[in-house]
């Protein structure tokens, strides 16, 4: 076997006896292992065909890690480098958000300041070469893995943008390119403040703090903590910015696992001007792990309010141990538990259940009180104080997962659809305001709207089911004006058009008042 795959599988073998069972003998564990070795061994001597050591090595440790739990798992070369980018806030490539719709790799939005927005680069340009290769036969992940490289190296594109007969050919040099984990802050009505946490990184905490700062400048007076759809990230980010809301020594989480190295109390350590503020938790099932422990932390400690939907149910905490310069596999290390004491993991026994159902188990569930004595319940994520279930129907999917509202937007704003011919918007000539109407914040989605959007359905090759339309027209509404606000002022104007009619932000407006009784 060549010297990588000997590496690899002397983790393995490591790895074997980090996890081995208590009370199972030493020798017999390592003639477990000596068997693996074999193993591999003779699959290389007796298969019918040549099989690469590197690949055999990485499917046995593979295999390891599935007898364990759904969340110990194998970071291969390219996942570890996109959970490194993610952690470290930044990456290096050239600056654009980029989407596969219709078979074609869509621009949806050139970051500001980075070497693709410098150069011109337009929401709704189509990617047709990435280093003279087509791109139609590729994702969207591949397309992004071939844009991204090391800083101060190039990559040529070919870009075809309607309206003009040849393709625009662009070399760009790859640049340092931020990623915000917390992208949106903003004041809703009553000096309500708004913040989204897509996910936890390395600097979390400290982006969450300046936003906090923005916010309290602008007046607020009560905060929305937005964790919808957060899947997590470092443990530490968690305890991090639980500690911004609750009183010092009030507990956030407790780990506890079979080696007792790992057992640990997580208490918060400083004392923040965000103690004060009346606080609601959005989460809903895609909210996990990180993101659990945070809402866990406000809810058992009756510091405010949690909004939404069940959480994902992830209760198990994991540790990365380096394979090499590129590899690492996440074991889980022990369990943790929300200041009442409770696990929030739900049980995933039947995995296709565990990854696809995304509710509790039917039967009974373990219950907890908070520090005031209000019941809450293990087993099966957060539950949160006040249900408010909010899904989007399968229409809105369908074409959102087409591109529909994306392309609708690019041809209304370029005045390409009947009602675009009649709209005057911020950003035209000066001389194109003649006979159109102006448009201004906040922009409606009218019958106007839906109806220039169904004939824009109908010239494409998108079903205009009539009766699923209608359904659907909330929905619809809402993601128009998302998309026509983000092209018309940029992506936080969206955000803030989609959830100034979000109905959980609404009912979350609404219990502002008994949040605030939490820190009376």
């Amino acid at each position: 076997m060549r010297k990588t795959a000997w590496i690899l599988v002397g983790v393995l073998f490591s790895f074997a006896l980090l996890v081995r069972p208590f009370g199972v003998d030493d020798e017999i564990w390592q003639n477990g292992l000596n068997k693996i070795e074999d193993m591999m061994n003779l699959v290389q001597r007796a298969y019918y065909k040549p099989v690469n050591e590197n690949d055999l090595a990485q499917e046995a440790v593979k295999g390891m890690l599935q007898t364990l739990d759904p969340h110990s798992y194998l970071l291969e070369p390219d996942s570890f480098s996109r959970m490194a980018e993610e952690q470290r806030g930044k990456y290096f490539g050239v600056g654009m958000q980029i989407q596969k719709q219709a078979g074609q790799l869509v621009v949806v939005s050139p970051m500001e300041g980075t070497p693709a927005w410098r150069l011109g680069v337009q929401p709704a340009d189509i990617i047709s070469r990435i280093n003279g290769e087509d791109t139609q036969p590729i994702s969207a992940q591949d397309a992004v893995n071939k844009l991204r490289g090391p800083k101060g190296t190039k990559v040529d594109i070919t870009f075809i943008r309607e309206g003009l007969a040849k393709p625009i050919e662009l070399t760009i040099e790859r640049a340092e390119i931020p990623l915000y984990s917390v992208p949106y802050a903003f004041l809703l009505p009553g000096d309500v403040g708004y913040v989204l946490i897509r996910y936890f990184a390395e600097a979390t905490t400290e982006e969450l703090r300046a936003k906090l700062a923005q916010l309290t400048e602008l007046g607020m007076k009560s905060l929305i903590l937005d964790l919808r759809g957060n899947a997590g990230g470092p443990l530490v980010q968690a305890i991090e910015i639980s500690d911004l809301f609750l009183p010092r020594n009030e507990m956030v989480v407790s780990m506890k696992g079979r080696n007792r190295a790992f057992d640990r109390d997580f208490a918060a350590l400083r004392s923040d001007p965000y103690e004060k503020v009346p606080l609601l938790v959005l989460i809903d099932q895609g909210s996990a792990s990180a993101s659990e422990i945070v809402a866990g932390a406000i809810m058992d400690n009756d510091r405010g309010l949690v909004v939404g939907a069940d959480s994902w149910g992830k209760g198990l905490v994991q540790q990365m141990f380096p394979l090499g310069p590129d590899m690492a596999v996440a074991i889980t290390i022990a369990k943790y538990y929300t200041p009442s004491g409770r696990s929030i993991q739900r049980d995933y026994s039947r995995l296709d259940d565990y990854l696809l159902d995304k509710v509790a188990a039917d039967k009974p569930r373990e219950v907890k009180t908070t520090s005031k004595g209000r019941k809450v319940l293990g087993q099966g994520g957060i539950t949160p104080d006040v249900a408010v279930p909010f899904t989007l129907k399968t229409y809105t999917f369908e074409l959102r997962g087409r591109g529909a509202f994306f392309a609708y937007t690019r041809k209304l704003v370029s005045h390409l659809t009947p009602l675009g011919k009649t709209l005057f918007f911020p950003g035209d000539p000066a001389g194109g305001s003649k006979g159109r109407t102006p448009v201004a914040k906040p922009f409606l989605a009218d019958d106007r709207v839906l109806e220039d959007f169904r004939a824009f359905l109908r010239a494409g090759s998108f079903d205009v089911d009539a009766k699923r339309f209608k359904e659907a027209e909330p929905d619809l509404k809402r993601e128009l004006e998302r998309e026509i606000a983000s092209a018309l002022w940029g992506q936080e104007e969206g955000w803030k058009a989609f959830e100034r009619t979000d109905p959980q932000i609404l009912r979350a407006l609404e219990l502002v008042p008994e949040a605030a009784k939490f820190i009376e």
